[in-house]
């Protein structure tokens, strides 16, 4: 596995967001949470700030869409030229048709799930995402602690992908560190949302590497 490590934005310095992006040009891709106070009790970004850092960023964006009527707005993301575009199952009428969609305009499209939502819903229709997000803290707010719970739900997740021969990106969000990052790429994930971890850190460049290798060393050992 060569894993993917995505810095959410929201732990970075929002005065400052052209060279707090240039900081994690080593990285996979930045994670954008956007969230509308509604599907989620936070406000962050939205289209005009997302196009801003979609044309500054040194890396592809990776946004991660916490809002209710995804029908109506992923697209939008996807058209500013997000590399990739996650929306919760929990607010979308239809996961499938808005997948097909964000694909048709050349993004890959994510499925985000909350921690108390089951996994199995989605093994079905595992063809129709490029992405699948596991939430491994409650959607809202940075800074929240790992829940290990979760675990099993994402290790179900790849053993059916993998006997279904899906290529789906497994992505975990939430209290991702160098101290919980081995328990889930143990559990089959293969990129990591982290904020504190990476920004936090003194050196960044050495932070994303430092990750990196702890889920590979983890992904082997499992």
């Amino acid at each position: 596995m060569n894993p993917r490590i995505n810095p959410s934005i929201l732990a970075a310095d929002f005065v400052n967001m052209q060279s707090e992006l240039a900081r994690i040009a080593s990285a996979d891709f930045a994670h954008v949470d956007v969230m509308d106070n509604h599907f989620v009790p936070n406000l962050t970004f939205g289209p005009q700030m997302v196009e801003r850092i979609q044309e500054t960023s040194p890396i592809p964006l990776d946004v991660h869409l916490m809002i209710t009527d995804p029908e109506r707005w992923a697209p939008g993301y996807a058209e500013l030229g997000a590399a990739s575009v996650t929306f919760h199952l929990e607010a979308a009428d239809d996961p499938v048709a808005l997948a097909r969609r964000l694909r048709q305009i050349g993004a890959r499209a994510g499925v985000a799930i909350k921690p108390g939502t089951a996994g199995e819903p989605l093994y079905d229709i595992l063809d129709e995402f490029d992405q699948i997000l596991v939430m491994t803290v409650e959607p809202g707010f940075g800074g929240q602690g790992f829940m290990p719970e979760t675990m099993p739900k994402l290790r179900a997740l790849r053993e059916e992908a993998t006997r279904r021969g899906a290529d789906v990106w497994l992505q975990v969000d939430g209290g991702i560190s160098f101290d919980t990052i081995g328990q889930a790429a143990e559990a089959g994930a293969d990129t990591f949302v982290a904020g504190s971890a990476v920004y936090g850190a003194d050196d960044v460049e050495a932070a994303v590497t430092g990750l990196r290798d702890r889920a590979r060393t983890a992904s082997l050992e499992s």
